[in-house]
C-alpha cells in the first residue's frame, strides 16, 4: 500500500466497499496528500451524506460524521458553528448534494460559511441500482428512464457560483494533481469553496453514460473531453469545463459576520440602547 494511504486510512476497516474501478480511491488520495502537505490533520473534520462517495471518508483515521441522506450540509453547518476553528470538509455526490441536499446547498452557499465541500459527480445514483440523478447527461438510458433521459443535467459548480459559493472548481479523475491543488486551496480559502470532481462509475454510469464498464477507457475519455478553463477564454462547445471557475476573497465569510453583528450588539447594549 502507499505509505501515505497507509498513514491516514483505518486499515482494519479495510478492503473498502468502493467497485473495482471506482474514482473514489483517486479522490481519497488527492484529499489525503492534501491534508498532508498543509499539515492540518489534526484540525480537520469530515462530514458526509449517504452514497457511494460518502464511504470516502469514513476510511480516514480522523473526525469523521457519517450522516444522513442529502443533509451533510447541514450536519457540516452546525459543526463549523459549534466549532469554529475546525476545518470542515465535506463528502457528497450529485444526488446527494443536488436533489434531497440542494435546499442545504443553497443556503450553505448564500451564507459562503468556510467549509470546502467536495462533490463527486458520476452523473448517476450508484449506490441504489442506476437511476437518473439531477446531473445524468441527456438521452442516457437508465434504471428510471428506460427511453432516455430528457432533463436538461444540473451543472453543479455552475450552480454553486450562482448561489453565492466564493472558491468554484472543478477537475475530474484523470487531473490528480490538479484536483489535489484545489482542495488545498479550498481548505485555506476564507467562505464556501465547491469543488466538483467528475468521477468514472463503471459499474452504472459506465454502460448508462459512457457506452463502456472499462476504467482506463473512461478515465482516457474524461481526460481526451476536458478543456482547462482560464478566463476570459471560451468554453469548448461539448468538453468538461475544469479549473478553478471562479475565485472571491472580498466577500465576508459567515461566522465572521456573525461575530461582527454580535460584537455591534454587546457594544451597543454596554452603551445604554440600540444604535439607529
Amino acid at each position: 500500500m502507499n505509505r501515505l494511504m497507509e498513514r491516514y486510512l483505518r486499515l482494519d476497516y479495510l478492503p473498502t466497499l468502493f467497485c473495482p474501478g471506482c474514482g473514489n480511491g483517486i479522490i481519497q488520495y488527492a484529499t489525503i496528500a492534501a491534508i498532508d502537505k498543509l499539515r492540518l490533520r489534526d484540525d480537520i473534520a469530515c462530514v458526509s451524506g449517504i452514497g457511494c462517495s460518502s464511504w470516502i471518508p469514513c476510511y480516514f483515521n480522523m473526525d469523521v460524521m457519517h450522516t444522513i441522506h442529502g443533509r451533510a450540509l447541514a450536519f457540516a453547518q452546525g459543526l463549523k458553528l459549534a466549532r469554529p476553528v475546525k476545518n470542515v470538509l465535506v463528502f457528497t455526490g450529485d444526488g446527494d448534494c443536488l436533489a434531497i441536499g440542494g435546499n442545504h446547498l443553497l443556503h450553505a452557499c448564500k451564507r459562503n460559511i468556510n467549509l470546502t465541500v467536495i462533490m463527486v459527480n458520476n452523473h448517476i445514483y450508484g449506490m441504489t441500482g442506476g437511476q437518473k440523478s439531477p446531473a445524468t447527461p441527456l438521452n442516457c438510458k437508465t434504471k428510471t428512464s428506460s427511453w432516455g433521459t430528457y432533463d436538461e443535467p444540473i451543472q453543479g459548480a455552475e450552480l454553486a457560483i450562482n448561489l453565492g459559493a466564493t472558491y468554484v472548481a472543478r477537475w475530474t479523475t484523470a487531473h490528480p494533481v490538479q484536483l489535489q491543488k484545489s482542495i488545498e486551496a479550498g481548505i485555506k480559502h476564507r467562505g464556501l469553496s465547491f469543488i466538483e470532481v467528475i468521477s468514472q462509475c463503471p459499474t452504472q454510469s459506465g454502460k448508462s453514460v459512457y457506452g463502456s464498464k472499462d476504467p482506463a477507457y473512461i478515465l482516457n475519455y474524461l481526460k481526451e473531453n476536458s478543456s482547462i478553463y482560464k478566463e476570459g477564454m471560451e468554453h469548448l462547445e461539448g468538453k468538461i469545463k475544469c479549473g478553478v471557475l471562479w475565485h472571491d476573497n472580498d466577500r465576508l465569510e459567515y461566522i465572521e459576520r456573525m461575530k461582527g453583528k454580535i460584537w455591534e450588539y454587546v457594544e451597543t447594549k454596554a452603551l445604554g440602547g440600540y444604535k439607529q
